[in-house]
């Protein structure tokens, strides 16, 4: 699929500058074969709770009241913050991205971002991606238990870890013209558990 990239890539040298083309070029090279890897959750919110300095012992049984009740939305609200570092010689940069979230082997959301990412030659940058989900839609297509085990497990009252799997396909600029991957870039990791 990188060659299948490439090859689009090389098929706009026509539309664009010399300079302009190799500089494109090589920050897209450069952005696909960036590490990445998870940072943290931030900014979260179970119903309009905020729970981004953690539980109070006052507040676990609203929460836990909350996500075994019969509400017909129960909204979560965060920012997943991928650490991305670029081992290349030179400038990586995208200029959004699409994204899928998959926790446990249920495909939680999917979404996008409109923002350019700019990350130096041997530097490391956040990329902040807000995330919002109804845990009741999934529940209905979804074991109510396994949702309100992961759903436990991003609170920081879970018993069990949840694999997480987040699928990054970026944009680029190649001169004037956006260039979307042909191929999703893979981010694992697990959250929650004792």
């Amino acid at each position: 699929m990188r060659k299948k990239f490439m090859a689009l890539c090389l098929a706009l040298i026509a539309f664009v500058s010399c300079d302009s083309l190799q500089k494109g070029l090589t920050s897209s090279y450069n952005m696909i074969h960036c590490d990445y890897s998870y940072q943290s959750i931030s900014n979260l919110s179970l119903s309009g709770m905020d729970l981004s300095n953690g539980l109070s012992l006052a507040s676990i049984p609203k929460v836990t009241s909350i996500l075994a009740g019969t509400a017909t939305s129960i909204p979560l609200d965060f920012v997943l913050n991928l650490n991305v570092k670029n081992p290349n010689q030179s400038e990586a940069m995208l200029h959004g991205l699409q994204y899928i979230i998959s926790i446990d082997d249920i495909q939680f959301t999917t979404g996008s971002l409109n923002q350019t990412l700019q990350v130096g030659a041997g530097q490391s940058r956040t990329l902040p991606l807000a995330i919002g989900f109804d845990l009741v839609t999934l529940m209905k297509n979804n074991s109510k238990e396994a949702i309100t085990g992961i759903a436990k497990n991003f609170i920081g009252i879970g018993t069990e870890k949840s694999n997480v799997t987040v699928q990054l396909k970026p944009t680029f600029m190649i001169g004037d013209v956006p260039v979307t991957s042909p191929v999703y870039i893979p981010v694992h990791f697990s959250i929650g558990g004792k």
